[in-house]
């Protein structure tokens, strides 16, 4: 591991630079800030955390990191650790990923400059994530949001469980052909989790699953990876489980350009309970998440650690509900297998 001199001298800069980097990152100049930031995760120096918290009194912030914003669920869920927080006179210092796990470290490091008391976190996958052993060696308090993992401090849904009551479902409607769309399962632990529940219920129907559709949620690459079920709609699935809403909605968007009818000639289900599904023809047959709470809850639980009356390092699981709309039918006659 290297210590700050080497930083300093890789970065070009002084030691006061590359200190202020991590005490006061907005004194510092952005592209300098990432240079230094980019070295000093390449150098593996880790600036000692531990001794500051240590020495000082509670702030009243907590630091809070999640993937965007710009998704609804992430949205209601900071909703509801202000809620939470609030009620003990705390703030919370946000930030996000954009979904790049490579900031991961760095962000949780700049919130951990800013003497934060503890953090709520959503990673991308908790196997492959430096971050959470930089937590556990800093003894930092923090509990993990939509992630679950054991031995992790977490609050989600079971979402193994919650994508496999979305499958049955299709079952039950008389679908056997059902192929699931999903980001990269070997990047993100909630894709493969419901790629799990997915492939659990199917081969409990005594049903073979289908090859995984991944996509990056770019709407051209969804569009590709569409057109090959949209050249032969005779060897198509009758039924698609999307891993999220928004997916969902691009997939029922470019389907329905191309003629096909939904649910008619192919049923869709989502997953994350999005109002956005709402607001479509036919409505969204979907998984809801119940995202405010958890929040609130995951909030409430990291206040709990802080005063000390939550040591635990285990799971809570909320309650999913599936929401019947109209996006999901019996299949055709003429495509029934």
């Amino acid at each position: 591991m290297s210590d700050i001199r080497r930083v300093a001298a890789l970065a070009g800069c002084s030691i006061a630079t590359v200190s202020r980097c991590f005490n006061e990152p907005h004194l510092v100049r952005e592209k300098t800030r990432e240079r230094i930031l980019a070295i000093a995760e390449q150098e593996r120096f880790r600036p000692n955390l531990i001794g500051r918290q240590l020495r000082r009194k509670q702030t009243g912030l907590v630091g809070v990191m999640l993937p965007s914003l710009t998704n609804p669920i992430f949205a209601d869920c900071a909703a509801g650790i202000e809620q939470a927080l609030e009620t003990q006179h705390k703030r919370m210092l946000l930030t996000t990923t954009q979904y790049e796990v490579g900031k991961e470290s760095q962000l949780i490091e700049i919130l951990l400059r800013q003497q934060v008391d503890g953090l709520l976190l959503t990673v991308a996958d908790t196997a492959h994530c430096d971050a959470l052993d930089l937590l556990a060696r800093e003894n930092v308090p923090y509990v993990l949001m939509y992630n679950h993992t054991e031995g992790f401090p977490s609050v989600s849904i079971d979402d193994r469980v919650a994508a496999r009551d979305a499958i049955e479902h299709l079952l039950n409607a008389g679908h056997q052909h059902i192929a699931m769309i999903a980001g990269y399962v070997a990047a993100s632990d909630r894709s493969r989790l419901r790629y799990q529940g997915y492939e659990d219920a199917m081969l409990a129907a005594g049903h073979k699953p289908l090859p995984l559709l991944e996509v990056d949620f770019d709407a051209r690459t969804i569009e590709t990876s569409l057109q090959h079920w949209l050249d032969n709609m005779a060897n198509a699935p009758t039924a698609v489980f999307c891993s999220t809403d928004l997916l969902a909605l691009e997939v029922i968007k470019l389907l329905r350009e191309r003629g096909v009818h939904i649910p008619r000639d192919m049923s869709i289900i989502g997953f994350d309970g999005l109002k956005y599904g709402q607001l479509i023809e036919p409505t969204l047959t979907t998984i809801s998440q119940p995202n405010h709470e958890i929040g609130r809850r995951a909030a409430e639980r990291l206040l709990a650690r802080l005063d000390g009356t939550d040591t635990h390092h285990d799971s809570l699981f909320l309650d999913h509900v599936l929401l019947e709309r109209k996006t999901v039918g019996a299949p055709s006659l003429d495509r029934r297998r």
